[in-house]
């Protein structure tokens, strides 16, 4: 992650342990998506010049105690200077067999699609931070920005997914839009998703309402809510569902369905109707 581009550190954007914390969560989100375990981590700072030791410190303890949380290790890692404050992370995940891990290529058509957790929080949060949504926030948008900033990797849950027998699954770093196009063309299948049925964070809905735009558009374009999608058959839908549920905090929200047909991504609005709906650019 590289200041200006998905970060940055000034008042009301990001601290120095809110950069560590999305920056670890973002790695092991997709040993999550995998349904792995999380094993070993690196971690890697490029520091400007000027920036603080005690900043610094600050970063990697709160990746530590995400770590600690999450049952990984930070092992090692490297500090080199830059132009700019980059974290580079690299997590090691692991299963007791191949069989057990999951791609992003075995969507079938009749496999149900789900999501776990809510969306839209990192898209709303960016909104009130850049200024666009107007001044001031309500209690709702001062939600989403703490969502926004402490993302939990969904790591017990993709690995209950895993185990339920998903076919395919992605973590949402670039949008549902970008990221239900990636299963659907690697599947070499249509995921059709049903915008009104994304489940919508805490504030979601009042900035967009700011913004003058459907609240399924900030769900399904802005990226880094690290929730997963993934696709089942119908017929494990209730074991996914207690699967889930028994291993954290959120729930699933079944948003559509593999059809046959063009491989990608086909969106449909609160009307039926089919829109277009473009993915997320990497800016925080």
């Amino acid at each position: 992650m590289v200041e200006g581009v998905h970060f940055r550190l000034q008042a009301g954007w990001a601290t120095p342990a809110e950069v560590g914390h999305r920056a670890l969560a973002g790695a092991l989100s997709d040993l999550a998506a995998m349904g792995a375990d999380p094993g070993e981590v690196y971690l890697v700072l490029g520091l400007p010049q000027g920036f603080a030791h005690e900043h610094a410190i600050e970063l990697v303890r709160a990746a530590a105690k995400l770590a600690a949380r999450a049952g990984a290790e930070i092992a090692g890692g490297d500090v080199v200077s830059a132009p700019v404050l980059i974290v580079s992370v690299t997590a090691v995940g692991w299963a007791e067999r191949e069989q057990e891990l999951i791609g992003r290529g075995g969507a079938r058509p009749g496999d149900l699609v789900g999501v776990t957790g809510q969306l839209g929080a990192a898209a709303a949060a960016l909104a009130v931070m850049s200024g666009r949504a107007g001044t001031g926030a309500g209690a709702g948008a001062e939600q989403a920005m703490r969502r926004a900033r402490h993302p939990i990797p969904r790591l017990r849950e993709g690995r209950a997914l895993a185990l339920t027998g998903a076919g395919a699954m992605i973590d949402l770093s670039d949008g549902l839009a970008s990221d239900a196009e990636h299963i659907g063309r690697l599947s070499n299948a249509c995921v059709r998703v049903e915008l009104a049925k994304l489940p919508l964070a805490s504030g979601v809905a009042e900035v967009a309402q700011r913004l003058g735009v459907p609240p399924w558009q900030l769900a399904a374009c802005g990226g880094e809510d690290y929730e997963l999608c993934f696709c089942i058959s119908a017929e494990r839908r209730h074991a996914a569902e207690r699967a889930v549920r028994e291993a954290g905090e959120v729930e699933i929200t079944w948003i559509g369905e593999v059809l046959e047909g063009p491989a990608g991504a086909r969106f449909s609005d609160e009307r039926g109707v089919t829109v277009r709906v473009d993915g997320f650019e990497h800016r925080w």
